[in-house]
């Protein structure tokens, strides 16, 4: 049996404190969009796209948000926007799978970026893991998880996945960029040799 430890109070209440103090300085407002997105937009993401499969019907976006938070047990996190027609989908199912992308998958990318298109229109690009979820051919490697936990933030949700079951298709030695696909000021790069600083 698992032993149940809980905080003592000395330890609570700096916790608490410091909740506190957040609260505070939130009543003074916040940065504004326009500076909060030209913050971001120096900052260079990778790229997933995130699938899933309800009763109805499978749904993909792509996502700059995805990070790995522990290796044991394997977690990781990332976003998707209230805006989606895919969120509804991907923020009630319990599995989900994870495409980590590189540039020889933009089309991929692409795909999940665009709206008002159906994703799963070409059978051939994709197909049904056992377990049901849609996975898209060729992809540099993907993971099927868990989602254990879901936090609403804004506009968005914030999801916790555990991974379950992953392939890698074109795996990277340490150290090289791995022809890596990144999101950056609006648009799409390719990482290089050109690219590395050391």
């Amino acid at each position: 049996m698992t032993e149940l430890r809980f905080a003592s109070p000395s330890t609570v209440a700096p916790v608490r404190d410091r909740a506190d103090n957040a609260a505070n300085l939130l009543e003074g407002g916040s940065v504004s969009a326009h500076t909060f997105k030209a913050v971001f937009r120096g900052h260079p993401s990778g790229v997933a796209v995130i699938t899933a499969h309800d009763e109805s019907r499978p749904v993909a976006l792509t996502a700059s948000s995805v990070s790995s938070v522990n290796v044991d047990p394997a977690l990781l996190i990332f976003s998707v926007s209230g805006q989606s027609s895919a969120t509804p989908v991907i923020s009630s199912v319990a599995t989900i799978v994870v495409h980590m992308l590189d540039a020889d998958d933009l089309a991929i990318a692409q795909l999940g970026a665009r709206s008002g298109v159906d994703r799963f229109a070409d059978a051939s690009s994709w197909a049904r893991l056992a377990t049901g979820e849609p996975v898209y051919a060729g992809a540099r490697a993907w993971v099927r998880c868990a989602i254990v936990s879901r936090m609403e933030a804004g506009g968005s949700i914030v999801i916790a996945a555990r991974a379950l079951q992953a392939h890698i298709e074109r795996d990277i030695e340490p150290g090289d960029h791995g022809n890596a696909l990144v999101y950056h000021n609006r648009s799409w790069h390719r990482l290089s040799d050109e690219s590395r600083l050391e």
